[in-house]
């Protein structure tokens, strides 16, 4: 079939009816690959060419519908992926070889699976992936890499020529708990226990916590978020990616899919976290206090959204990059996968060897972790 192909530094170049109807077609596509999501990204700035993330989005048209479309970027860094290839970058340096630029199919700053090659039919996948093929052959970058994208498409891209790696994520499983005990007498009794103390510390502490809708969320809401966020970056001597402006905007363009945990102690908010949902799932997203409290972080980051979960029947919360003591809170470690092509021969031989290598301690690692299951026999 004959699509026109294109390239765009902006969504609103695609338009969001056009990007909204195509992503209807990817079944259980996220909400970080709305529309709504990704151009708060660009249009706060927290995503440009300054920042190293310039918009790069292959498109393919067919008769002026949108057939196929799959995020893309010019990196200039690593910064914001969770998949670390920062000892490849280094290898490239020592041999006097240029890694950035790069190009990446991901969502910035959010280790979230989701479909990267989004198109309407297979046809359309297929042209999309040799149009992805073409951009690298063409392009003056050292490689590309298409993260936290779903087995099925890996698969597909590895057929394609791509090298395939694997990670692991802790995600928690609704069992159809009518409330939160009911759920902990799944777990083991030391874990039972644990859990039960950090939440009576907390509650010890004359801390409250409040946990607002996205439709309810008020400004002060946002901006004491914003500064619990902003701190914990600062304490961890580090700069925060994202900036008030995108929580704002999301905040007004996808209320529905917002949940945001407060804590407060004698009417005074001191820490907070901000979720973001669907009827299915749950993810957890940000957290942030602006003085340290013993398990404060357990309960607005993890107990508070498991219990909006039991309450609200969603099927999965997804707890984000890393975290093996989320194991010990119920979560069980998940595969993820990722896509990688270099174009230098003798680094992609060598960074093959290497993934394969990791492959099998990834398998190991999860075995073990499986050995360490949370729940009762």
């Amino acid at each position: 079939m004959n699509y026109r192909t294109g390239i765009v530094s902006s969504l609103a170049e695609i338009g969001e009816s056009a990007w909204s109807a195509l992503l209807e077609l990817q079944g259980n596509a996220n909400p970080f690959l709305s529309y709504a999501f990704l151009h708060a990204l660009h249009e706060s700035g927290c995503v440009s060419a300054d920042t190293g993330w310039q918009a790069r989005y292959l498109t393919l048209t067919q008769d002026g519908a949108l057939a196929a479309a799959m995020p893309l970027y010019v990196k200039s860094h690593s910064f914001g992926e969770y998949v670390f290839d920062w000892a490849w970058a280094e290898a490239y340096q020592q041999h006097q070889l240029e890694y950035y630029p790069k190009l990446l199919s991901a969502i910035p700053f959010t280790p979230v699976t989701g479909p990267r090659l989004l198109a309407r039919d297979a046809d359309a996948r297929a042209a999309l992936i040799r149009l992805l093929l073409a951009q690298q052959d063409g392009a003056a970058t050292s490689s590309s890499h298409i993260l936290y994208l779903p087995e099925e498409q890996a698969l597909q891209l590895q057929q394609a020529g791509f090298m395939l790696r694997c990670g692991v994520q802790f995600h928690w499983t609704n069992g159809g708990f009518r409330d939160f005990d009911e759920f902990l007498a799944t777990l083991e009794f030391k874990k039972r226990k644990n859990i039960r103390a950090e939440r009576r510390q907390v509650a010890k502490e004359g801390i409250t916590m409040r946990r607002v809708r996205g439709r309810e969320v008020s400004a002060a809401d946002w901006n004491l978020f914003y500064s619990c966020y902003c701190n914990t970056y600062a304490e961890h001597r580090s700069s925060p990616y994202l900036n008030l402006d995108f929580f704002l905007r999301i905040g007004r363009t996808m209320p529905d899919n917002i949940l945001l945990v407060i804590a407060e102690r004698g009417g005074k908010a001191i820490a907070a976290s901000l979720l973001v949902h669907t009827p299915q799932a749950l993810y957890g997203r940000y957290w942030g206090a602006l003085e340290y409290v013993p398990c404060l972080h357990f309960e607005t980051a993890y107990y508070q959204p498991l219990e909006f979960c039991i309450e609200q029947k969603i099927a999965t919360f997804e707890g984000g990059a890393q975290g093996e003591h989320k194991m010990a809170r119920g979560f069980l470690p998940q595969k993820t996968w990722s896509a990688h092509w270099l174009a230098h021969p003798a680094f992609a031989g060598a960074v093959a060897r290497f993934l394969e290598r990791e492959s099998g301690g990834i398998e190991l690692y999860i075995d073990e972790l499986n050995e360490r299951n949370p729940f009762r026999s």
